[in-house]
């Protein structure tokens, strides 16, 4: 070796242990919103000339681990002036920093290069953010803005149409969807049967989608976590905001409890077409109320308490003999706790209710069923330096079910009072979420879940014959409910205990400055599960737990997508595609019946399901012109075969489309910001129809016509596509007046296309001929909604 090549070496590991050895130092503090002390969530803080950073996680809270040296940081947020300040790090510093909103209050954004940059190296991938102004925007039924309604724009993710509860993420089916609102579990996230989310946007502050790529602090549920924070509160001054609509009206009123350090925000909606309803001489009902309240103080700095609930009804009532009343309750306590500038805690203590009542006068009854659950949770960050984030934490739920109870509704009714068997169950986890640059091309996420889950015990369970609750009848070469051996009380033992490690693992390698390749793989269990024999969830339907006969279904996901900004950050595209294979997918035997069923392990076997397909996004971020193009290609299938070779499975064991089997899908979203006085918006939507079983044929029996099926789902109903748009005016007058208000004109379906809900056959009375109806729930449909502040 010559003496040179030595002097290089010695000097390149001199340099080596230099770096190492250097002396570093932490900046941390908290991002809020300069007019209101609310905390951002998202916001990124940059080093641009080391080309690192962190985001501040839910709480505003940011670490940020350097050499000693003289930086220039860069704080860029959507719809927010980017702060460059230049500071000397000698010494472990923290820097609050509050952001103030663009002059252009309706531009949705000027994103700057630096930041693109950080969103193209991140790992994280599969996950849609959504604005709350971009949400308001959206045109939608009634012109009521809708959290669920807008994300259905988005890739992979798709509805069972107009009317219908839920949504449904790359070929999962709604139940597979863990909505949490401000961490506390949504169980039916939809009002009025699924024309309108429980989500008041006017108290929404971050909302994320994640689709695959989950990281491993959730867990629960197989397809999408959609998670949803609410506002904290002005903490400086009072702020009123609101809306009028053609059927509805919402008011959110905030501020500080004490200045600057306590808040309190409490918002309302509530529909009032009903009202109407006595004018046509209709003694019915239809009706929605929510309320979302939040308090937050800042106890220290190192320390500070949350107080948020949400509370929301639907009533749906025909006169007096049918009344139906379901919604959603929850509450949730926080507690945020710095340990030091690089190792942030909350520790919630979450509660979480759904009820679903039916009140049936002409039969004599009341019907009364639910779920509720008792969540505790902590969580810790750890910002160990600037390349290097670890979370990790516990959670612990405990679950109680209540399948129905029938009461009697008045004294002659001659109704006995009868509760199904409440169930009860646990589930325990832990994780550890580890987000690592390896280098300035290279990242990596990685983590590992476990979760324990515990059917618990009940006052009584149903024994069968080799423990097989569903018979198969070899003759007629059918499913049939098995009859109970014996019934034993099991309310002091364990059903079942299932455990499962469930890794997380996500990698970004970056091509260029504008341009990266990602990968994902993830594991997810899910132990509860939705009773559902319908192509959407409706109020009715019932969430049971894992146990002795439904296993905890377990699903493997894999996704790689190319990510690349389009001329410095205009334009951004999102390509990726996925595969998801799903083991213990419930499924039902022919002639299910899932309404008041005590023994429900007698229609439903333990089957597979399998999803995969390309997802594309292109959006345009800058200028007058907004918005963006999706566009999803997949297929979505399940089966169930035999238990033996003796049994056929259902559907004779072969694959079939799911309900939510949509393999075209695509969207359109655009806004154009004329002047200050005018912005225009419009979606259009077109999905490959809903799969649906036709008769096939029919056979004479006593005088009646009797439709036969074949195999499952083999039809399609039409294909599903409208147009919106919306105007928005505000008027100018606005300007320097503390009544800030605005008209938002809109059109639901422009060239009114009447999209099938159902199409079902029936023989004309008329001609004697058999007839196919379609089922259509909307045209064309106009509104006006009026939204105002001060």
């Amino acid at each position: 070796m010559s003496r040179c090549t030595k002097i290089t070496l010695v000097l390149a590991l001199f340099s080596l242990f230099f770096s190492y050895a250097q002396q570093k130092f932490t900046i941390s503090g908290t991002v809020s919103e300069a007019s209101s002390n609310e905390t951002l969530i998202g916001v990124t803080i940059a080093i641009p000339a080391l080309r690192t950073g962190v985001t501040t996680n839910e709480y505003g809270f940011y670490s940020l681990t350097l050499p000693e040296g003289e930086y220039q940081l860069q704080v860029s947020y959507l719809g927010f002036q980017t702060i460059l300040q230049n500071f000397i790090l000698s010494e472990n510093r923290q820097v609050d920093f509050q952001m103030t909103e663009q002059a252009e209050q309706l531009a949705e954004v000027v994103v700057t290069d630096d930041v693109e940059k950080m969103d193209v190296r991140t790992p994280q991938m599969s996950v849609n953010a959504l604005s709350v102004e971009t949400i308001k925007k959206i045109p939608v039924i009634l012109g009521e803005a809708d959290v669920i309604k807008s994300i259905l724009l988005l890739p992979g993710v798709t509805s069972a149409g107009e009317g219908a509860s839920g949504f449904n993420v790359r070929g999962g089916s709604a139940d597979q969807n863990l909505i949490l609102l401000d961490e506390a579990t949504i169980f039916n996230a939809s009002h009025l049967f699924g024309f309108f989310s429980v989500f008041n946007p006017d108290a929404i502050k971050d909302i994320k989608l994640y689709k695959g790529g989950i990281p491993a602090r959730y867990g629960g549920r197989l397809s999408s976590v959609l998670d949803i924070f609410q506002k904290e509160g002005n903490s400086k001054a009072i702020k009123v905001n609101g809306g009028l609509g053609a059927v509805a009206s919402r008011l959110l009123v905030e501020g500080p409890i004490i200045k600057d350090k306590a808040a309190f925000l409490i918002g309302g909606r509530a529909s009032y077409a009903h009202l109407f309803l006595p004018l046509f001489n209709l003694d019915n009902t239809a009706y929605f109320y929510d309320l979302n309240t939040k308090i937050n103080f800042n106890l220290s700095d190192r320390n500070s308490i949350y107080l948020s609930g949400y509370f929301g009804r639907d009533v749906f009532g025909i006169s007096d003999s049918f009344v139906n009343t379901y919604g959603n309750a929850v509450g949730n306590f926080r507690w945020n706790h710095l340990f030091s500038n690089k190792l942030f805690s909350n520790l919630s203590l979450i509660y979480s209710d759904y009820y679903y009542g039916l009140k049936l006068d002409f039969v004599g009854f009341n019907w009364n069923s639910g779920i509720s659950n008792f969540n505790m949770k902590y969580d810790l960050k750890h910002y160990v330096n600037d390349r290097l984030q670890i979370n990790y934490g516990v959670n612990n739920i405990y679950y109680q079910f209540n399948p129905g109870k029938i009461e009697p509704s008045n004294d002659t009714s001659g109704i006995v009072e009868d509760q199904l068997v409440r169930k009860y169950a646990n589930e325990l986890a832990a994780y550890i979420d580890i987000k690592h640059d390896l280098s300035n091309d290279f990242s990596l996420g990685y983590g590992l879940r476990f979760s324990n889950f515990i059917r618990l015990g009940q006052e009584e369970i149903n024994v069968y014959e080799n423990n097989e609750a569903v018979f198969f009848d070899p003759t007629l070469l059918i499913y049939r409910e098995a009859v109970p051996i014996a019934t034993v009380n099991a309310k002091n033992r364990r059903l079942a205990t299932f455990n499962n490690l469930e890794p997380r693992v996500s990698l970004s390698y970056t091509l260029s400055s504008e341009s990266s390749v990602k990968a994902s793989y993830t594991r997810l269990a899910q132990y509860l599960h939705l009773l559902s024999n319908t192509n959407s969830p409706t109020p009715l339907d019932v969430w049971t737990p894992s146990g002795p006969f439904a296993k905890p279904q377990l699903l493997d996901q894999y996704a790689l997508g190319y990510f690349k900004n389009l001329r410095g950050g205009e334009f951004s595209l999102e390509t990726e595609v996925f595969y998801k294979d799903i083991q213990n997918r419930i499924d039902y035997i022919d002639g299910a019946n899932l309404i008041a069923n005590d023994a429900i392990e007698q229609v439903i076997l333990n089957g597979e399901a399998r999803a995969y397909g390309l997802e594309v996004l292109l959006r345009k971020n800058e200028g007058r012109f907004q918005g963006w193009l999706a566009y999803t290609l997949s297929k979505s299938e399940q089966r169930t075969p035999g238990r033996n070779p003796q049994e056929t499975g259902i559907n004779f064991g072969e694959w079939y489309n799911t309900p939510y089997d949509k393999p075209q899908d695509f969207s359109f979203f655009g806004s154009y910001e004329l002047n200050e006085k005018w912005s225009f918006n419009s979606n259009f939507v077109y999905q490959t129809g809903q799969p649906t079983n036709y008769p096939i044929g029919q056979f004479e029996f006593q005088g009646l016509s009797i439709p036969y099926y074949g195999l499952r789902n083999r039809e399609r109903l039409p294909a599903y596509h409208r147009l919106d748009v919306a105007a928005t005016l505000t008027p100018r007058k606005n300007m320097g007046r503390k009544w800030q208000a605005e008209w938002v004109f809109s059109i639901y379906n422009l060239y009114s296309r009447k999209n099938a809900a159902s199409i079902n056959f029936r023989r004309n009375q008329d001609t004697g001929v058999n007839e196919a109806v379609r089922t259509s729930i909307f045209g064309i449909v106009p509104a006006v909604t009026y939204n105002f502040k001060f």
